[in-house]
């Protein structure tokens, strides 16, 4: 089948409501992961060091959530504003709620943040918004950090919000950059004791960047795949990091994406050698079957929601009867899907 047949029912499967996660497994790395080679395997996060070998590389995003949920108001109109990406000009694309209520010229209050303002430049038929706000620097930083909140899925049920425990569950152990409004899931899964004992074992560890934006929560509303456009995501890969991945590889290793978003931006930044170049600027890149992968061994990622895009990088990666299987053995085995949910440990097809 080509890309071109594929349709969303190819990647749907039945998933009880009652198998997505709605807090974190503590500690993180007990959470458990299914190992999906040519069978499957039941087991824990905290297994790792012994999955995986001396000489590998682990591939992990070090973007970091801001809380980028903002509820403003044009006169008596209420809008709700997701951060997506900030344009080079300084404007940002937001998602907004009742965006059908916005016009070129509004402006918007910002509630919670009396000096925040947002001029409304443009408005797309997909919920977009490009937006100026009245801040910027420093100074927009700390009217969000006032008056913003964390962009939970919205699978996650929190009816009053964000807790103060998501404050610090919904962000990775490598995120040092801020940028995504969501976080790169499988990350969630790394504690400081996991990271020493890997590092003991012989298996190393690098970062990239790839600031998730607020496109992942987006459904797919074609039936045909190639209609749905992904939304592009700001990445780097820096020098340092695509000279360690080129030099684990050629000595051997196996590369370890931990998460799609680290997957999808190694597989921006390949060369047609199978090299990693450094890479700075935006990826849009859309991993179907049929997606002839250069730059990563195995992936480490949480399970995904049916008919997903992720869900259809994965069968691209590892196969998709294998990965129907592997979903069909995690929903019967009781794993936890989704964000705060468990693991699966990829191998490539």
């Amino acid at each position: 089948m080509t890309a071109a047949e594929l349709l969303a029912t190819d990647f749907d499967f039945a998933l009880p409501p009652d198998r997505i996660a709605q807090h974190p497994a503590r500690p993180r790395d007990s959470a458990r992961l299914l190992v999906v080679g040519d069978t499957c395997a039941d087991r824990r996060v905290a297994d790792l060091p012994d999955l995986l070998r001396p000489g590998d590389l682990l591939v992990a995003n070090d973007t970091l959530v801001i809380p980028a949920q903002l509820a403003a108001t044009r006169g008596e109109a209420r809008i709700g504003i997701t951060l997506d990406q900030p344009g080079p000009d300084g404007t940002w694309h937001v998602l907004a709620r009742n965006a059908r209520r916005l016009r070129p010229g509004d402006v918007l209050s910002i509630t919670g943040a009396d000096e925040l303002s947002a001029s409304v430049l443009s408005v797309h038929g997909d919920g977009g918004v490009t937006l100026r706000f009245s801040l910027n620097g420093e100074a927009f930083d700390d009217a969000l950090r006032k008056a913003g909140a964390l962009a939970l899925p919205p699978y996650i049920e929190r009816p009053s919000g964000p807790t103060e425990s998501d404050e610090a569950d919904y962000q990775t152990v490598f995120a040092t950059n801020p940028g995504a409004v969501a976080a790169p899931t499988a990350g969630l899964h790394f504690t400081p004791d996991l990271l020493a004992r890997l590092a003991a074992a012989g298996i190393g560890r690098v970062t990239l960047t790839l600031h998730v934006g607020a496109g992942t929560f987006l459904p797919m509303r074609s039936e045909r795949v190639l209609e749905h456009r992904i939304h592009a995501e700001r990445g780097v890969v820096t020098e340092a990091a695509a000279r360690a991945i080129n030099e684990a590889r050629s000595a051997g290793g196996r590369i370890v994406a931990v998460g799609t978003t680290s997957l999808r931006l190694l597989e921006s930044a390949v060369d047609r050698n199978g090299l990693v170049q450094p890479f700075a600027g935006s990826t849009d890149l859309f991993i179907l079957p049929g997606h002839r992968f250069a730059a990563a061994d195995l992936l480490l990622t949480n399970f995904h929601l049916p008919r997903s895009t992720l869900f259809m990088l994965v069968c691209a990666f590892a196969g998709t009867s294998r990965m129907k299987a592997a979903y069909a053995h995690a929903v019967e085995a009781g794993y936890r899907f989704y964000s705060y949910g468990d693991a699966s440990l990829l191998s490539r097809a």
